[in-house]
């Protein structure tokens, strides 16, 4: 019986102490920035301007604006939690031969971008590249496309302004419930200073909506993208399953390029 309780004290304080190093460490457990110095010269074989903006904290954000003549409008692009916009040169390229110009964003401690990350820095700077989008085209004129963790920047700033579209690639349904999928044994609805709620987000969102997601990610469960879908309000969406597609390279595949010239043409 001693035995016991001395191993189910042992047991107790490793628990407390993995849930103290989660709370701790758990940007390190969410971001996985790639930087880039300063002097970096972009190359994207198009026309581009490099953007650097300061914030009213004074973080400097980074990022790209492909540019293109006679464009049907610009899309704003938020890329997922790891590598920075040096490596979205096939991502600028599909947009240019859709006819877009792009303004490919970096979060704060990504490629050339500083300052101290939040949720609340994370959404306030994503609207800071909108109103520079704003200056260029009308809302009509702009879409917003979210990749993975980019998802739910997006659905945020689609909720927040009146985009042409949304298009969501890889979502989740929340952080947190994705925080609950991948550690299970942790309390993450009190943990987590990281919460992205989507679902409660895209029931605002008034444009139509397109959703791309591989059946065999293992990344983000394919059923989130499917709860997500079922949260949407009325009918103005469209969902693209990729039965063969994992969590990255959809644009590999024939549905999602077929889907992607729905969303785009």
């Amino acid at each position: 019986m001693r035995r016991l309780k001395k191993w189910g004290l042992i047991l107790a304080v490793l628990y407390v102490l993995i849930t103290i190093l989660a709370y701790t460490y758990q940007e390190r457990l969410v971001f996985f920035p790639s930087t880039m110095p300063l002097n970096h010269t972009y190359d994207f074989c198009q026309d581009f301007e490099e953007l650097n903006f300061t914030t009213n904290d004074g973080a400097s954000l980074n990022a790209v604006h492909i540019k293109q003549d006679s464009a049907k409008g610009v899309i704003v692009y938020f890329h997922g939690n790891s590598g920075n916009i040096s490596h979205l040169i096939h991502v600028a390229n599909l947009f240019s031969t859709k006819g877009y110009e792009s303004i490919l964003v970096d979060y704060r401690t990504y490629g050339k971008s500083t300052g101290k990350l939040s949720e609340q820095a994370l959404y306030n700077d994503a609207q800071l590249f909108y109103n520079y989008a704003k200056k260029l085209y009308s809302e009509d004129e702009i879409l917003l496309y979210g990749r993975s963790f980019g998802t739910g920047i997006a659905t945020w700033l689609a909720s927040e302004n009146n985009p042409n579209r949304l298009i969501l690639e890889s979502p989740f349904y929340s952080a947190v419930s994705l925080g609950k999928h991948r550690f299970p044994f942790l309390p993450i609805d009190w943990l987590s200073n990281f919460r992205f709620p989507s679902n409660e987000y895209i029931t605002k969102v008034e444009c139509p909506i397109f959703i791309f997601h591989g059946k065999e990610d293992v990344v983000i469960p394919y059923e989130f993208a499917e709860k997500l879908y079922a949260a949407i309000p009325g009918n103005n969406k469209q969902f693209f399953t990729i039965k063969e597609g994992g969590h990255n390279y959809l644009q590999d595949f024939k549905v999602f390029k077929e889907g992607m010239s729905k969303a785009l043409d």
